[in-house]
Formats: C-alpha cells, sequence, structure tokens
C-alpha cells in the first residue's frame, strides 16, 4: 500500500488582530487548508491530474508551494545562496510537470521544511522590510510578500477544491 497523506486540523484564521498577526494567520489558514484537500488520499490519487489538458495535481501543487515558499522567502527576502528545490532554468515547471507517487511523502516532507524556513526567514522581521527583485528591477516588502502568498495559496486552493472533487466527490472550504 503507499503512503497516504496524513490528517490535517486547520486553526481558524484570526477575526480581530494587528497586522502582522492577521497576516501570518490567514497564510497559515491557506497553509493548512492545501494539505487538508489532500488528506486521506494515496500517493497515486495525489500524482493524478484528472481535469485534462492541465498538469495540476495536488502533490504538483504541494510541491509548486513548497517552491514558491522557498522562492519568496528564502531566496529573495532572505538572500540565501539556494537553488531551487525541484525546477532549473532548463526546467522551470518541474514542480509541477515531474510528479509521481513514488516521491508523495518526502514532497509532503519538503512542503513542511519549507514552511518551517519560511516561518524563521521572516520571524523578527519588519513587514516594511525590503529586498531588491533582480528580475523585475523593483524593491518588494515583506508585507508585499505576504499578500502575494494569500494570492497565491488562494489560487491554489481553489484548484485543489476542484480536483480533489474530481478525484473522490469530496468538497469543502
Amino acid at each position: 500500500m503507499s503512503w497516504i497523506a496524513p490528517e490535517v486540523t486547520r486553526v481558524d484564521e484570526p477575526l480581530v488582530a494587528d497586522e502582522r498577526s492577521m497576516l501570518e494567520g490567514w497564510l497559515e489558514w491557506h497553509r493548512a487548508t492545501l494539505l487538508w484537500k489532500c488528506a486521506g488520499l494515496p500517493g497515486e490519487l495525489l500524482a493524478q491530474r484528472p481535469v485534462p489538458p492541465s498538469n495540476l495535481s495536488l502533490l504538483g501543487l504541494v510541491r509548486h508551494m513548497a517552491e514558491v515558499e522557498r522562492a519568496w522567502f528564502r531566496r529573495r527576502f532572505g538572500a540565501e545562496p539556494i537553488s531551487r528545490l525541484y525546477g532549473s532554468d532548463a526546467q522551470p515547471d518541474a514542480d509541477l510537470d515531474d510528479v509521481t507517487a513514488a516521491t508523495a511523502e518526502a514532497d509532503f516532507a519538503a512542503f513542511a521544511s519549507e514552511v518551517e524556513l519560511a516561518r524563521a526567514a521572516a520571524a523578527g522581521r519588519s513587514l516594511d522590510e525590503t529586498f531588491r527583485h533582480t528580475t523585475r528591477q523593483v524593491e518588494i516588502s515583506l508585507r508585499w510578500v505576504y499578500v502575494h502568498m494569500l494570492e497565491e495559496y488562494a489560487r491554489h486552493n481553489g484548484h485543489a477544491d476542484l480536483i480533489r472533487e474530481c478525484l473522490d466527490g469530496t468538497t469543502g472550504s
């Protein structure tokens, strides 16, 4: 039997809080929501692409968001000299394309690790702190990174909703 994605308990986002707590609370909720959409599924279903011609799968979304966490919090904001987790310049979409059930457990562990490292990269840093985005040639604040991550998760959690419903009929927010 293949690996099965674990159950996830989501903590509701704060309804009244300061800006930092609100941003972090919503980001944590969205991180957990992606995993919640995967809970109880074996690697084979996590890797399945049920909506052709799309290359999206639940496992691909987990891998993609690990890559996005790494890119924005560590490589860009934290200026860590680290490479991509899955992709390369020659194969930029490897996080979505090179998905296999055999790596599901390791991919989920990589996601958990990148989330922890992203939290550490932002801990104690001002939302007003900026970095230079070398491709866009603009200054970007940590606040913008949080808002962008919320947008990224919200979009992909919508994809995860549809994929999960196609796989086994499970729906829910």
